[in-house]
C-alpha cells in the first residue's frame, strides 16, 4: 500500500437534519490504491456520509481532504473536478443511446457539434487501457445487467476519476459476473489506477475483495480494520451492538402430501416494454415449500409478480389458486388467502402519505372481527391491530399515526410483511424482500418467511440475491428472457449451472 497521501479523507464529520443528528464526529480514510468497505445498518449514516463527500449535503463540522488538501466540495460538479465519482445502486444511462454516445454525452465539455470521427479515436485510446469492454454501438438498453453496470463504471473512469464510490454495485449481477467485475476492480486499485469506496451489505464480498473496512452505527463509526482480520462474527457484531439476530429457521418437512396451492399453465403477458412476451408454460408451488424465481433483472420476473398481483393484464393462459381460476381480484385474494409483498413496496404495496396504522389496517378496514362487511372505519380497531403488528415484527417509527413514508427502508418491509401474513395465509408472492437492507432486517424477514412456509403456506419468492434462495427455498426455477429455462432442487444445487442459465447460456 502507498505511503503517501491519502486519496479521500473525511475528518469529523457531523451532519444534523433539524433536531435529528444523522452523523456525529465520523472519520474515514481511504488510501491510494485501496478498496475500503464502508458498512452499517439502513439508517446507520452511510448515505449521509456519501453525500457529504460528494457535495450533496454541507457538513455542518469536519471537512473532505482530497490527495491530501482540505478540500470545499459545495456539489456534485465540486466533487467530480475533484476526480470523485459515484456509481449508484440504480442505473443511470440513457436506455435509448449506445454506449458511446452514454460515454461522450456525459463529459461537460461537449461541443455543440460533436466529431464523431476524432471521438471514437479518443474512445479507442481510452478502452485500450481498460481492464474490461462493451459494445461501443449497442444500445445500453440492449445490454444484459453486468455489461450496464461496467459501461456505470466505464463512464466514471471515462470522465477521469481516480476515486470511486461504489454503492451496491453487484445488486444485479450474477455470482460470477460479480465476482469477476469484483475482480479487476481489485486489480485496478492494486495498481493504484483506483481507490475505491465500496458500499455493500454482502459481507462476502468485504472479506473477498476489501483492503480495510468503516463501520458505522446510529451514525458514529462502531469500529474500523483490516478486512481480512474481520470475521462475519465481528463486523456483523460491529453493525448490530448487543442486539442477537434471529437464527435461520430450519426448512421442516411436512408429514402430508402437500397439496398444489398455486399452477400456472401457458401464461403470456407482455413485458413493460410491449415488445416482448413473457411465457410461463408451467410452474406450480406447493403448500409448505418456497419455490425461489432466479434471474438477472429484466427478465421477466417483475412482470410475473405483476401478473400474480393483478397489476398486468394476461394475453393468454391460466392461473390457478387452490385448483380454481385465479384472476387476481381482491374480493378472490381475500376467500383463497393469497397476499403479495412485491418489490419496492413503498410505492407499489403503500400509501406512502397515509398513517403506519392505516397502511397496516388495507386487509381490514371494512371488515370486522367475524368477516362481515364494515360500512364505518373503526379508529380503535386500526390503533390496536397496528400496536400488535409493532410488537411482534420489530417496526421501529416515531408513532403509528407517522406518515408511512418516513420509516427506514427495512421497516417499510416489516410493516408490509406483518399485514401480508396476518391471519391465515395459503399463498404469498414476494419479490426481492431483501433488496438494500441491513444484515439485521434481511435475517429477520428471512426467518418470517421460512416461519410461514412451516406452518403451511406456500411461498412463490422471486429475488436476484442467489445466496438468498439456495439459503431459503425448496426448488430454485432460473428465469430468461422470459421463460423458465431451468430447475433444481435445493439438494442439487449447482451455482455455476444456475449462474450459467441466469446469462442466457442454455
Amino acid at each position: 500500500m502507498s505511503q503517501g497521501p491519502l486519496a479521500l479523507e473525511a475528518c469529523n464529520i457531523t451532519k444534523r437534519f433539524h433536531n435529528f443528528t444523522a452523523l456525529t464526529d465520523v472519520s474515514l480514510r481511504l488510501k491510494r490504491g485501496e478498496v475500503h468497505a464502508l458498512l452499517g445498518e439502513n439508517g446507520a449514516g452511510k448515505s449521509t456520509l456519501v453525500k457529504c463527500i460528494v457535495g450533496y449535503h454541507r457538513p455542518d463540522q469536519g471537512s473532505v481532504l482530497v490527495m491530501g488538501r482540505e478540500r470545499e466540495i459545495a456539489s456534485p460538479r465540486d466533487a467530480h473536478r475533484l476526480g470523485i465519482g459515484m456509481v449508484y445502486q440504480h442505473f443511470t444511462l440513457v436506455p435509448s443511446m449506445t454506449v458511446a454516445e452514454n460515454l461522450v454525452m456525459s463529459r461537460s465539455d461537449v461541443p455543440a457539434f460533436i466529431d464523431w470521427r476524432a471521438e471514437r479515436r479518443r474512445l479507442a485510446a481510452f478502452f485500450a487501457r481498460m481492464p474490461f469492454r462493451v459494445p461501443l454501438d449497442e444500445p445500453t438498453a440492449n445490454l444484459a445487467a453486468g455489461e450496464r453496470q461496467k459501461t456505470e463504471i466505464l463512464k466514471q473512469l471515462y470522465l477521469g476519476r481516480a476515486i470511486l464510490i461504489l454503492d451496491e454495485p453487484t445488486s444485479v449481477l450474477t455470482p460470477a459476473e460479480a465476482d469477476e467485475l469484483l475482480g479487476l476492480l481489485r486489480a485496478m486499485a492494486s495498481r493504484e489506477e483506483l481507490s475505491i469506496l465500496l458500499i455493500t451489505h454482502k459481507l462476502r464480498e468485504v472479506t473477498s475483495y476489501a483492503d480495510r473496512v468503516t463501520v458505522l452505527r446510529r451514525g458514529k463509526v462502531a469500529g474500523s480494520g483490516d478486512a481480512k482480520g474481520l470475521g462475519r462474527g465481528d463486523l456483523t457484531a460491529m453493525m448490530i451492538g448487543e442486539r442477537a439476530l434471529p437464527p435461520p429457521r430450519p426448512r421442516i418437512a411436512s408429514q402430508k402430501r402437500p397439496d398444489v396451492v398455486l399452477e400456472l399453465s401457458e401464461v403470456r403477458a407482455e413485458n413493460r416494454t410491449g415488445t416482448k412476451t413473457i411465457q410461463v408454460e408451467g410452474l406450480k408451488v406447493l403448500a409448505g415449500e418456497i419455490v425461489g424465481v432466479a434471474g438477472i433483472s429484466g427478465n421477466g420476473q417483475k412482470e410475473l409478480v405483476e401478473v400474480l398481483a393483478g397489476q398486468r393484464e394476461l394475453i393468454s393462459g391460466k392461473v390457478r389458486v387452490r385448483g380454481e381460476l385465479y384472476h387476481c381480484t381482491r374480493q378472490e385474494a381475500r376467500q383463497l388467502r393469497v397476499r403479495c409483498l412485491p418489490e419496492e413496496p413503498l410505492s407499489n404495496a403503500c400509501a406512502p402519505a397515509m398513517s403506519l396504522a392505516e397502511n397496516l389496517a388495507f386487509r381490514i378496514f371494512d371488515r370486522s372481527d367475524d368477516g362481515a362487511s364494515a360500512f364505518l372505519l373503526d379508529r380503535r380497531r386500526f390503533a390496536a391491530n397496528a400496536a400488535a403488528a409493532i410488537c411482534a415484527y420489530g417496526i421501529r417509527a416515531r408513532s403509528p399515526d407517522a406518515a408511512i413514508a418516513t420509516l427506514s427502508g427495512g421497516n417499510i418491509q416489516r410493516a408490509v410483511l406483518a399485514r401480508e401474513l396476518t391471519g391465515q395465509v395459503d399463498l404469498l408472492i414476494v419479490a426481492n424482500p431483501c433488496f438494500g437492507l441491513d444484515i439485521a432486517a434481511v435475517a429477520e424477514i428471512r426467518a418470517r418467511l421460512v416461519e410461514a412456509r412451516n406452518a403451511g403456506t406456500a411461498v412463490l419468492l422471486v429475488s436476484e440475491d442467489l445466496d438468498e434462495l439456495i439459503e431459503l427455498a425448496d426448488r430454485i426455477l432460473v428465469m430468461s428472457e422470459g421463460r423458465i429455462v431451468y430447475e433444481t432442487r435445493n439438494d442439487a444445487v449447482d451455482i455455476n449451472a444456475i449462474g450459467a442459465h441466469m446469462a442466457g447460456h442454455h
